[in-house]
């Protein structure tokens, strides 16, 4: 078997010879489907020599990636004092039908020191000591998987029995009788009840995306170490309290209402919101699962059970989201740059691409700064094959096995033909993303050019990539990133466009500015508006909006309010706002003033101008509710 780790030893040249030949060990023996640990080291259980302090991170990855071929007539013999004779114990089940980032949740599952076997047939199920079912994307298409792949009976059989399970997200969702998505579609049917859509007529923006605060119903020792803390949701649907499903409600949360975010009955669990991308507070979660022989490598919050304690009436968390604009500089290295009004190159004499660091290193810092989220933005990926950007594809594989918050990633989602002429669907480019580690994939161009032909025919085809991924994964995996810039005018009437009226009159005296939207990097304006364009593509499948400002980038004076309050009177999805921000009270000022969910920064951040934790302090001083880092978040 292949087998690829990235680790970091400490200690001497003996301990790490050991660890290889441990590797190679697992490689040559390990049962058919089982995946050996990629940070084996990090587990007391497997190397009790080998010590680790406890904490969150994971160990930063080796440069190189070493590869086990399995030959006709090989040995391996190791000499350890840990204890491999019960090797099942440390054993994980993983169902996973193929949609979303799963891989998020298999580091946070291989952080505790177990390995992981994939379902691969029926009977994978019902032999499992442990099943994890990590459901990302929509109810109906995880439902045709189940049911073409004989899955529904050996789960439900697996359920009832009460044995081990956690299901996340949409695996949440599936145990319930039915869901309004994409029609009336049949569950698994074990919890009474149904799976309907966030009411938005009142102006509650839909999905549910950010950190909340859930409220324990009954005792449980899985959600000890959350009360009153901050978990992440992203979500459009969801499960409705009831009296037929009471005795299953393990907790609940408030977003327009009550709705279930835990069930549990015996060993049987289900989560609405994402552990493994809700910090080590989330981390927690996985490891109390995972408590029958817990591998010490994140330190409990709380060892005992959590009782219910006062309700916590919470507001959705503003985020605070760091950006990380990477692209290949003039060397061929890939490299976190920042622009002043999208111009990435410096000023001096050899005009060199900006470079303001590493992108994993840039992320796992801002992680432990308590980002809430991390961006990658592929700002030349419009021009090349995403697919053959293999160093892209490497830093969200990197990125995810440290860390734990969402992962979006853009750049290049469209349909594409390589050299050898052979046709890429969007959907196809957004899943090898999603595969990598992503967990949302932001588009640019190919969204403007699918409005514009919308708004022209007003007919949604289901061939533009919005419709396309939206359909398979949900519209909460799609953020359309909107790139403007504002044109001057007389009056209201010089444009068929959504005009403004000015507080500062333009350059020469307008009242009136509109918003063109640009494709290529703003190299090149559309025929279309800011405003026009949202409410298009939150027609044809968009979940949240990424805000950018041309004429803001780079300038360090706050963000555009004005536009940021055109857009979000034009739609009932989250918008995020971006550029400008150059001082913490520039992310007060735009969450007082207007109804963005979150802001995001780029060059303050790489450039230590302004950290993450004095935006989040200043943020609670100014009484808004934002995530606030554990005590117990720190480094392996």
């Amino acid at each position: 078997k292949r087998m690829d780790f990235f680790s970091s030893l400490r200690g001497s040249a003996c301990a790490r010879g050991l660890c290889v030949c441990a590797m190679a060990a697992m490689a040559l023996h390990a049962p058919a489907g089982v995946i050996g640990p990629p940070l084996p080291f990090s587990s007391p259980h497997l190397f009790p020599q080998l010590s680790v302090s406890h904490g969150l991170m994971a160990p930063q990855p080796l440069s190189k990636t070493l590869s086990f071929t399995r030959q006709s007539k090989l040995s391996v013999i190791l000499a350890t004092h840990g204890d491999f004779g019960e090797e099942d114990d440390r054993v994980v089940t993983l169902l996973d039908y193929g949609a979303g980032n799963v891989r998020s949740v298999r580091n946070a599952i291989r952080l505790m020191g177990f390995r992981i076997r994939d379902v691969k047939e029926p009977n994978d199920i019902l032999n499992a000591r442990r099943l994890v079912f990590p459901g990302v994307g929509a109810f109906g298409v995880a439902m045709d998987f189940l049911k073409k792949e004989g899955m529904v009976e050996p789960l439900c059989e697996y359920i009832h029995q009460g044995r081990p399970f956690l299901g996340i997200c949409l695996g949440l969702q599936l145990l319930f009788e039915y869901s309004e998505e994409n029609g009336h579609v049949e569950g698994l049917g074990i919890i009474p009840g149904g799976v309907v859509r966030f009411d938005s007529s009142e102006g509650l923006q839909v999905p549910h995306i950010g950190w909340n605060i859930i409220n324990l119903k009954q005792p449980s020792l899985l959600l000890g170490g959350i009360q009153g803390q901050h978990v992440y949701f992203v979500h459009s649907y969801r499960a409705v309290p009831s009296l037929a499903n009471k005795d299953w409600v393990l907790a609940s949360c408030n977003y327009g209402g009550e709705f279930i975010a835990a069930v549990k009955k015996g060993n049987v669990h289900a989560v609405q919101f994402h552990p493994e991308k809700s910090g080590v507070v989330g981390l927690d979660v996985v490891q109390r699962f995972l408590n029958e022989d817990p591998s010490g490598v994140i330190k409990k919050i709380s060892s005992k059970e959590e009782e219910p304690a006062q309700k916590f009436n919470s507001t959705l968390a503003k985020r605070v989201i760091a950006c990380l604009d990477v692209r290949t500089n003039d060397k061929g290295d890939l490299v976190v740059t920042k622009g002043d009004q999208y111009d990435v190159r410096e000023q001096s004499e050899g005009h060199e691409v900006r470079n303001l660091g590493k992108p994993v290193d840039l992320a796992a810092q801002y992680y432990v700064d308590g980002a809430d989220e991390v961006t990658f933005l592929n700002i030349t990926g419009f021009r090349d094959f995403p697919l053959d950007d293999m160093p892209m594809l490497e830093v969200l594989r990197r990125t995810s096995e440290n860390v734990f918050v969402p992962l979006t990633v853009g750049g290049g989602i469209r349909d594409f033909k390589d050299k050898y002429g052979r046709y890429y669907s969007s959907l196809e480019v957004a899943a090898e993303y999603f595969r990598s580690g992503a967990d949302k994939v932001s588009i640019g161009g190919d969204a403007v050019y699918a409005a514009e032909e919308y708004l022209r025919t007003g007919m949604k085809t289901g061939r533009s990539s919005l419709e396309q991924i939206s359909y398979v994964y949900g519209s909460q995996a799609i953020v359309v990133s909107i790139d403007p810039r504002r044109i001057y005018v007389e009056g209201p009437e010089v444009v068929p466009f959504k005009t403004l009226k000015l507080q500062t009159l333009g350059p020469n005296g307008e009242e009136y500015a509109w918003y063109q939207c640009t494709v290529k990097g703003g190299r090149e304006g559309r025929p279309i508006g800011a405003y026009e364009l949202a409410q298009a593509v939150e027609d044809l499948g968009a979940g949240e909006i990424l805000l950018n400002c041309i004429d803001c980038d780079g300038q360090g004076k706050g963000f555009d309010i004005d536009l940021i309050k055109l857009i979000s009177e034009a739609v009932r999805i989250p918008v995020i706002a971006s550029s400008g921000a150059g001082a913490v009270e520039h992310f007060s000022d735009v969450f007082m003033k207007t109804t963005a969910s979150a802001a995001l920064a780029a060059g303050i951040f790489h450039r230590k101008e302004v950290h993450i934790t004095s935006v989040k302090e200043h943020m609670v001083k100014k009484g808004i509710e934002t995530r606030l880092q554990p005590p117990q978040e720190c480094h392996v």
